[in-house]
């Protein structure tokens, strides 16, 4: 080839390239696990977006929840995962920052609205850099069906004797299912199981600050006790509940076919536009004992900018309005049970909602001891609860073997567990 046309080859190739990020430029996909509320995402959260930039165009590209991290974790590995990158909290996050695939963001107006609390989730273990944008926070507790307990004269359980005679009282019955949960996506087990009655028994964050400096094992009473109680959940879960996925828990309860839902308030939303019942809430009943209760309060979603993009500059536009008290509001009442973490005016219109919120104001709130520092060796420990809870609901695992893997699984990578 000759000088000349190994320029004007050149040259058509740069332009190519320049073209290809111009096309691409003003249009922002966005990452997520969160599938199920992606049509507030369309209809609402983005259209308010677009009306003030209308030069911006956003898609919103969600992944079921068990997928995403590997999915995710490819997709930026091959360079075509999306501009907006939806940030699980703590280690998950922090990983991707520390392999390069998440900007900082410490210079993002807006940035001020939140606190050094709700930012801890996204920012580096020395406090100095913080890489996703704070979104919302999630509260666990129960939800139930008004009607149902109307209906068989139930009064609200303060107490886990009180929780257990109710849902005997179900079963007897037989008009509902008493709780609807499966052990089939096994998250469930520890998520709405373990992660939301045991800070009532390790005294929330004091147990989790313990765990972390190797003061606390899981195979100390208040550990192995949480397993005691969710051992006696199987019972009440119904029939084929261990091929039970969470699709199917939401449905069963949806239709009104279940009393009781271990919930985490981000399914407010499912049920509002899904049950025809009565839908209301009760934090974690309290252990024989115990005084004082605790709720996991958890720093649950953030979002970040993938330092790949070509469209960084307008992602940072849209991260930026997402610092607003317009997002707040919107975010808040179109996805009842997701908090906004900013300081932002809010006022939450939805009953249970707000039923869920107030419990701020009358227990200690934490968050899931598993995901700041300690799921970050091999094996996980966040799967690794997974996996035991599972098999104690299920029956093949007693509570006692539970915390002995649990424990053995970080004491193999995690020095203060190793004493």
């Amino acid at each position: 080839m000759t000088r000349k046309g190994w320029l004007t080859t050149g040259l058509a190739a740069i332009l190519l390239a320049g073209l290809s990020v111009a096309a691409s430029a003003g249009n922002l996909k966005i990452e997520s696990w969160r599938n199920d509320d992606a049509d507030i995402w369309k209809s609402k959260i983005i259209p308010a977006f677009q009306a003030k930039h209308p030069d911006i165009k956003v898609e919103f590209a969600p992944s079921p929840p068990t997928e995403y991290n590997a999915g995710l974790n490819a997709r930026l590995e091959g360079g075509t995962a999306g501009d907006l990158i939806t940030c699980r909290p703590f280690d998950a996050s922090l990983e991707l920052f520390k392999k390069g695939h998440l900007i900082a963001l410490n210079d993002l107006q807006g940035m001020a609205s939140f606190s050094d609390v709700a930012k801890s989730a996204w920012t580096t273990d020395d406090g100095k850099t913080t890489f996703c944008l704070p979104m919302g926070a999630v509260i666990h507790g129960f939800m139930y069906n008004k009607d149902a307990f109307d209906k068989l004269g139930i009064a609200v359980p303060k107490t886990e004797d009180e929780l257990f005679a109710a849902l005997d009282k179900i079963k007897k019955d037989g008009t509902y299912t008493p709780l609807a949960m499966g052990t089939a996506d096994q998250w469930e087990a520890a998520t709405m199981g373990f992660q939301n009655i045991g800070p009532n028994y390790w005294k929330g964050e004091e147990g989790r600050a313990k765990l972390i400096k190797g003061e606390a094992k899981f195979t100390d009473p208040e550990y192995v006790n949480v397993w005691k109680t969710l051992a006696k959940w199987g019972p009440y879960l119904g029939d084929g509940y261990k091929a039970q996925k969470y699709p199917d828990s939401q449905n069963l309860f949806s239709l009104g076919k279940a009393a009781i839902y271990p919930a985490g308030s981000w399914d407010i939303s499912t049920f509002r536009k899904d049950a025809a019942f009565k839908l209301g809430a009760f934090p974690p009943p309290l252990p024989a004992g115990a005084s004082d209760c605790y709720i996991s309060d958890h720093t649950d979603i953030g979002i970040g900018i993938n330092a790949k993009s070509a469209n960084q500059a307008d992602a940072k536009v849209f991260l930026e309005w997402m610092a607003t008290d317009e997002f707040a509001n919107i975010f808040a009442n179109e996805l009842p049970g997701f908090f906004p973490l900013s300081n932002a005016k809010v006022s939450i219109k939805d009953d249970v909602a707000q039923e869920f919120v107030s419990w701020r104001g009358k227990c200690k709130s934490t968050i899931r001891n598993s995901y700041q520092i300690l799921s970050r060796g091999t094996p996980n420990l966040e799967n690794e609860l997974w996996n035991v809870s599972a098999q104690v609901i299920n029956g093949t695992m007693t509570p006692e073997d539970a915390g002995k893997q649990a424990e053995a699984g970080l004491a193999k990578w995690y020095d203060p567990h190793k004493k």
